[in-house]
């Protein structure tokens, strides 16, 4: 039988990828956070970046975005170069890297999520207002949007950015530890919330450290250690060998059998 399946040449999956990245280096000091990693995120998946601590998993997130300057690496999105494509990603940084201390209203964080469709002038119109307040009940932070951003609890900050970013609507999200430091109720109000992204065709990418709801919450992982380990489905590419070759000693064998457990 006549095998019609034609493969995708490295640039056809450039072009096809919601994010790209060949090459990607990036040193803090003499040390590489992160060395010639590719990566190509499929669209529609939702991708878990996983690895030990320091293995360099927000490293190449900001690195990608441009918030922090690589060494080397070409990142294209939607294949084009990144400062093209900006209004078509919307990101959430880690919580820890916010001031919460400044001085605004959770409906004013929501809105700052619409600065390239309010222009110079900053003119909020009912239509802004009523997207500000449909993102924040798809989180369940419609009850806060008078509240002070420092009042609200771990949990619901992270929402609160949830909401900033859906504000967007962008086509790809990226998220930096989501459910870092968050109540059980506040992980899965997200993990809805970014499962519905993906319903609409949305395509998620998340760095993320519970190697326990891995299967349960993504489709892909891609595994670091400063060099990339692996890069595929959650069947394909998180295994017990995987894992080792990205912790190491690190994983108790405990861990190991639970994963492979759920793995079937």
């Amino acid at each position: 039988m006549l095998d019609l399946v034609r493969t995708r040449s490295p640039e056809e999956e450039i072009v096809a990828s919601p994010m790209a990245i060949r090459g990607l280096t990036v040193s803090y000091g003499q040390k590489p956070a992160v060395f010639s990693v590719d990566m190509t995120v499929q669209p529609g998946a939702m991708t878990a970046i996983i690895g030990p601590n320091g293995a360099g998993k927000s490293t190449l997130l900001k690195a990608a975005l441009g918030v922090i300057k690589p060494l080397s690496g070409r990142v294209t999105v939607y294949g084009k170069p990144l400062a093209a494509q900006r209004a078509r990603i919307a990101y959430v940084p880690q919580r820890a890297s916010v001031d919460w201390d400044f001085p605004t209203r959770v409906r004013d964080v929501v809105i700052m999520g619409l600065y390239r469709e309010l222009g110079l002038l900053r003119r909020v119109k009912p239509r802004h207002v009523e997207r500000t307040m449909d993102c924040l009940a798809r989180v369940g932070m419609t009850d806060f949007a008078d509240r002070q951003i420092g009042q609200l609890s771990g949990g619901q900050q992270q929402r609160v950015f949830l909401a900033r970013a859906l504000a967007q609507e962008a086509d790809l999200y990226l998220l930096d530890e989501p459910f870092a430091g968050v109540d059980a109720a506040t992980e899965k109000a997200i993990i809805g919330v970014l499962k519905a992204l993906k319903d609409e065709g949305k395509t998620v990418v998340a760095v993320h450290h519970d190697l326990a709801t891995v299967v349960d919450y993504f489709d892909r992982v891609f595994l670091i250690n400063t060099r990339k380990v692996a890069e595929g489905s959650v069947g394909d590419a998180f295994t017990a060998e995987t894992l080792q070759a990205a912790y190491g000693g690190r994983l108790a064998t405990a861990q190991i059998d639970q994963i492979s457990r759920a793995l079937g």
